[in-house]
C-alpha cells in the first residue's frame, strides 16, 4: 500500500473509531507503531484534530471537529458550491457563519489558478442580493440545535409591544427578506408559531416543566399541515378547540400581478392557488391576531388584490385606509 492511500485510509478510520490507540492502527494496517506514529503526526499537521491521553489507558482521540475525507469535484461543481456558500456573505448573522467563511477560503485556497480566475471573473457578474438589516440575531444556533435535538427553549420574546416568556420547540430557521424566522411549537398557544428572531432577546436551554413532543416528522417544508390538521401529539381538545375559535376564514381574489405578490410570501404557500390565466385566489385559515397583518399586507397591494372574507378583515382594511386618507388629507 502505499503512503498516499494508507495516510487517506487512516484518515478515514480515526474518524470512524473516534477512540483508539497505536498498536490497534499498527496491526490493521500492517505496519510497525514508529510509522504509524508518523503517519497520525501528518494528520496532525493537515488538520485532523488529534488529541493524546499518556498512561496505561491511554490513546489518541478525535476531537468534534472532524476532517471529512477528500472528495473529487468537477470544475462546475466546484464553481457551483463556491458561490452557493458566497451568496451568504450578506447575512451578518448565520448559525454557521465563521465555518463558512474559513472553508470558503480553503475551497478557493485549492483551486487550480484558472478556476481561480474564472471565479474571480464570475465574482462580478452574478450576486443574491439580500436586503441589509439592523436587526441582531444572536440565537441561531441554539434555536437551530434546539431543532435537531428535539428540546424545549423557554425564551424572552417581544411581540406587539409586549414582553413575555414563552416555552417553545424549534421546527427550524429560515431567512427571509434578510430576516430569520423560527417556526416552532408553543406550548402557551398550543400549536405552531413562527417567532421573528431578532425579537428573541433570551434564551434558556431548561424549560423545566414541558415535556418536549416528537416533531420528528414536523420540519419547514411540511408544518402547515400539522399546525392545520392538529395532528402534533401532546396537543389537547381542549387547545384545538380554541386554536379553531382563534381563527377565521380568509378568502381574497389575486390579479396575475397579485399571485406573483403572493407567490414572494412565504407564508402564503398553503394558501395560494392559481388559475391558467395567471390570476388565481388565497384562501384558508387565518389567526384573528394575525387580521392587521394581513390588512398591510393588502394595502401594499392595492387594486390588485380583493378581500371578500372574514368581514372583519374588510373593517381593518377600511379603518386603515381611512387612516391613512386622514393623514394625508
Amino acid at each position: 500500500m502505499s503512503k498516499s492511500k494508507r495516510l487517506l485510509d487512516l484518515m478515514m478510520t480515526v474518524n470512524r473509531k473516534r477512540k483508539f490507540n497505536v498498536r490497534e492502527l499498527a496491526d490493521e494496517f500492517g505496519v510497525s507503531t514508529r510509522t504509524i506514529l508518523r503517519d497520525l503526526q501528518e494528520l496532525g499537521e493537515l488538520g485532523v484534530p488529534l488529541y493524546s491521553e499518556v498512561g496505561p489507558h491511554g490513546g489518541y482521540q478525535v476531537l468534534n471537529e472532524r476532517i471529512l475525507p477528500p472528495i473529487a469535484f468537477t470544475e462546475e461543481e466546484a464553481v457551483a458550491i463556491f458561490f452557493a456558500s458566497h451568496a451568504l456573505r450578506h447575512y451578518e448573522y448565520l448559525p454557521f457563519k465563521e465555518a463558512s467563511v474559513t472553508a470558503l477560503r480553503k475551497f478557493y485556497h485549492y483551486m487550480p489558478g484558472d478556476v481561480r480566475d474564472r471565479i474571480d471573473e464570475m465574482k462580478h457578474r452574478i450576486d443574491f442580493v439580500t436586503p441589509a438589516r439592523q436587526a441582531e440575531f444572536p440565537y441561531l444556533s441554539i434555536l437551530l440545535e434546539a431543532a435537531i435535538d428535539q428540546k424545549v427553549l423557554l425564551i424572552g420574546y417581544e411581540s406587539r409591544g409586549e414582553r413575555r416568556l414563552r416555552p417553545v420547540q424549534p421546527v427550524g430557521i429560515y431567512a427571509s427578506n434578510g430576516l430569520w424566522y423560527c417556526p416552532a411549537y408553543c406550548f402557551l398557544r398550543g400549536g405552531i408559531r413562527v417567532f421573528r428572531c431578532d425579537r428573541i432577546d433570551a434564551v434558556e436551554e431548561e424549560a423545566s416543566g414541558y415535556e418536549p413532543l416528537d416533531l420528528r416528522r414536523v420540519h419547514l417544508g411540511n408544518r402547515h399541515e400539522y399546525t392545520a390538521e392538529g395532528q402534533l401529539r401532546g396537543q389537547s381538545e381542549g387547545a384545538e378547540a380554541q386554536n379553531s375559535r382563534n381563527k377565521v376564514r380568509l378568502y381574497a381574489e389575486l390579479t396575475a400581478e397579485g399571485v406573483q405578490a403572493c407567490e414572494a410570501e412565504l407564508w402564503s404557500a398553503s394558501l395560494l392557488h392559481i388559475r391558467a390565466d395567471g390570476t388565481g385566489w388565497l384562501e384558508g385559515e387565518a389567526p384573528m391576531q394575525d387580521l392587521r397583518f394581513f390588512a398591510r399586507f393588502f394595502t401594499g397591494l392595492g387594486n390588485e388584490a380583493t378581500v371578500h372574507e372574514p368581514p372583519e378583515l374588510v373593517e381593518e382594511l377600511k379603518t386603515m385606509l381611512e387612516e391613512m386618507l386622514r393623514k394625508y388629507s
